[in-house]
Parts: structure tokens; sequence; C-alpha cells
């Protein structure tokens, strides 16, 4: 195990102390193939810890009929909930509604489709009832993932850990977290544009690691295609952090310099009585300073068009409905 915090003894997870109800939270996204398997493979997990425990599925406006097998296994067992939201509204959105459906005292968040093993959860809940608040479950290998998509987390986390100040290299939506810690995600925090992985840092409280290995998945292809991420890395760095708008400085700053060059050349040919035609100096200037000003735009572009889906307050997600017998959560 390895503890990035370590945490103080929390008499109420001790051994001996009475089981609490643990939560597992899935966003699913066309998964009917392989949603079953899923549930039973961590049932059989949660069975082995000791606790009363539920599993709640939100189907992220799938149109592989997910939701329908999600309420089979409801049938079959009441501790399976589902969650249908009104369209796709991303994973982030997911995310955030399976927080508020949850109800256990502690709550796992993974993927639905098995390349977060459930076999490490035991690891967690034992980490977790140490006084952990937050488990973070950081990715040792990544499975059959080929060069490129390696190379392109890579600068992804690398990007963003630098840009947010929050370590993400190998980090995962695996993680368990303190039914204080949801709370305070789902209710202290207004904001609709959310990075999951950012916020569990940003919250600090006594958090742990444990490395895993990605397995294969059992069905179906992964959602996350370069584009999808590069979304989700834009997204990360302006509702997470301010560090893009320092580009623009920067750039001003280059202007500044690129100006004090040209002028200079410009200077030293006059007084050299060199003929300066000036026509080639003129363009580069007009193409460096154009392409500084439109990338300047296009970032206070990026922070504007994020203030204005905040200001519009619309919610972050909507149900569409519930497997029978849940409590409605907020949406």
């Amino acid at each position: 195990m390895d503890s990035t915090t370590t945490p103080a003894a929390d008499p109420a997870g001790a051994p001996g102390a009475s089981p609490r109800l643990l939560s597992v939270v899935m966003p699913a996204r066309n998964e009917a193939e392989g949603i079953a398997d899923t549930v039973r493979a961590v049932g059989a997990v949660l069975d082995s810890v000791g606790a009363p425990w539920e599993i709640v599925v939100v189907d992220d406006g799938s149109g592989d009929g997910t939701f329908d097998r999600v309420a089979d296994l409801n049938a079959a067992d009441a501790r399976v909930r589902g969650v249908r939201l009104s369209r796709g509204f991303g994973k982030e959105a997911g995310l955030l509604a399976g927080l508020r459906e949850s109800r256990g005292d502690a709550v796992v968040t993974m993927d639905s489709d098995l390349q977060h093993p459930p076999s490490l959860i035991p690891d967690m809940v034992r980490a977790w009832r140490g006084g952990a608040k937050v488990v973070n479950a950081v990715k040792r290998s990544r499975g059959s993932d080929g060069l490129v998509a390696r190379a392109r987390a890579a600068v992804v986390h690398g990007a963003l850990s630098r840009a947010t100040g929050v370590d993400l290299h190998g980090s995962s939506d695996f993680k368990l977290l303190d039914r204080m810690v949801v709370d305070e995600l789902t209710q202290r925090f207004p904001e609709r544009i959310r990075f999951y992985r950012g916020l569990t840092g940003w919250v600090g409280h006594a958090q742990m690691t444990l490395p895993f290995d990605v397995a294969d998945r059992g069905h179906g292809t992964g959602k996350w295609s370069t584009w999808r991420l590069i979304e989700l890395a834009g997204t990360a760095l302006v509702s997470f952090t301010g560090a893009p708008l320092r580009i623009v400085t920067v750039l001003g700053l280059a202007t500044l310099l690129f100006a004090f060059v040209v002028g200079g050349e410009a200077l030293w040919s006059w007084y050299h009585g060199a003929s300066v035609s000036g026509f080639v100096t003129i363009i580069l200037t007009l193409l460096v300073l154009g392409s500084f000003i439109m990338i300047s735009l296009g970032i206070v572009g990026e922070y504007v068009a994020k203030v204005y889906d905040e200001v519009k307050a619309r919610p972050p997600y909507l149900v569409d409905r519930r497997t029978p017998e849940t409590p409605r959560g907020d949406s």
C-alpha cells in the first residue's frame, strides 16, 4: 500500500465496529453487453467485505438498452439501483448524479467495463476504515493501451498536473470517498462544470493511494478518443485553473520583444545607410501579431463561454427515470 498521507485511526471504522453501508457508483454509456457481468463481479467482491452494500449504475443516455439490463438486475436484487439520464451529459455529470443518488457511508466510484479491478475494493475499504477520507486508485500500468494512448495520457496528465498543482499522473476515477467528502462535493460546490479527479485532490482531508493495473475490457470498446481526451483536458484547465490566461500575458511580452528586435534591425539598417524595403518585415510582423491576437482571443473566449454556461445555472443533468424503490436525488 502506497500512502501519500498517513491518516489517523477512525474509531467508527475500526475492526469490531458495526458494518456501514458501502455504495459503488458506476457511470455507464452503451454498456448493455457487459453491465451484468460487471455488476455481478462487483457484487461478489462487496459480499466478501462484510458490510451492507448497494450499486448505483448511472446510464448516461445509452442507446443500446443498458438501462433495461440494469432494471432486470434491480428486479433480481434491490441492492442494484439504476438511474437513467435524459440524454448523454458526459461522465462528469454521471459521476455527480451517482454521488447524489448514493446513500453509503463510503462511496466507491469506478468504470463499468471492469478495467477498474473490483478486487481492489477490499483494500480501499480497509484504508477507509483506517481513517482515510479519500482513497485514490492510481494506474501502475495501462493494460493493453498502445503507445499512442500511453503517450497522449502522459502528455495530458503532465500538463494538467503542472497547471492545476494537483498530481494527476496515473490518476483515475476509481476512488473511495467518505460520506463527508461526498456531501462536500455534492452540496458545497455550486459549479456545474466539474473535473472530478481534480476536485477530490483539492478538498484535501486524509488521502491514501493504492496502485492498480488496468485490466482489459471484458466487452465492447473504449469510449476515450483523442478528441474526447482533449476536451476533458480543456474543461479541466478552464474550470480548475486560470493558468491559460497567463499565456495571453506571455504572448504580449513575446510581441513586445519581437517589436524591439524588428525595430532595432530597422534602425541599424537606417543608420548604416542600407535600403529598407520593409515588405518582408511588415508581412512577418502582421502574421505574428495576428496569430498572437487570435490565440489570446481564443483563450479568453473559452473562459467567457464557461462563465456563460455557469451564469445560466442550468442543472448539470436531468434524470429520465429510475429503477423502482429508489429515493430521488437532486438534479
